[in-house]
């Protein structure tokens, strides 16, 4: 039984591990374990809100027409250039943007099957009304990962 739990922990190691060698080297600010498990919890949340715009696509073209938000973008794109744009464009309406390590954990945190560049989570549903209570929620997660997002970044510049 302790071969079995001694196994799996090295093997976790191991895939934690190889999330980090695959980072691009532009990925910062990058999330910290506790900061990624925050922005993923949020962004599982604003998917079930329907409160989330997936892929680059989607994200700029929410981004151009003024949208406002958190985006988050993973750090394991290859081609680079896939991305490179997005943080630029962020930069330039104000909008929080970080980096977490994984594609697979951004799609499997915005309800999806296939990997995810970037999520841009914003306040406001999309489709259909929410509850007052659920908003609320919503609005205070929202917050509490945009404040520390937006420390983060002040620290690095």
């Amino acid at each position: 039984m302790g071969s079995d739990s001694e196994a799996e922990k090295s093997q976790k190691q191991e895939k934690d591990r190889k999330k980090v060698v695959a980072l691009a080297p532009i990925a910062k600010p990058l999330a910290g374990k506790k900061l990624c498990k925050r922005t993923l919890k949020l962004v599982r949340k604003a998917a079930e809100q329907k409160c989330v715009k997936r892929g680059v696509k989607e994200v700029v073209k929410s981004i151009r027409r003024g949208n406002k938000g958190i985006c988050v973008i993973a750090g394991n794109i290859s081609p680079i250039d896939v991305i490179t744009h997005v943080p630029i464009l962020c930069e330039e309406a104000d909008i929080p943007y970080i980096y977490v390590p994984s594609k697979e954990d951004l799609a499997n945190a915005g309800a999806t099957k296939r990997p995810t560049c970037c999520v841009l989570v914003m306040t406001k549903p999309t489709k259909g009304e929410l509850g007052q209570e659920e908003q609320e929620k919503l609005k205070a997660d929202y917050d509490q990962v945009a404040s520390d997002v937006n420390e983060l970044a002040s620290s690095l510049f």
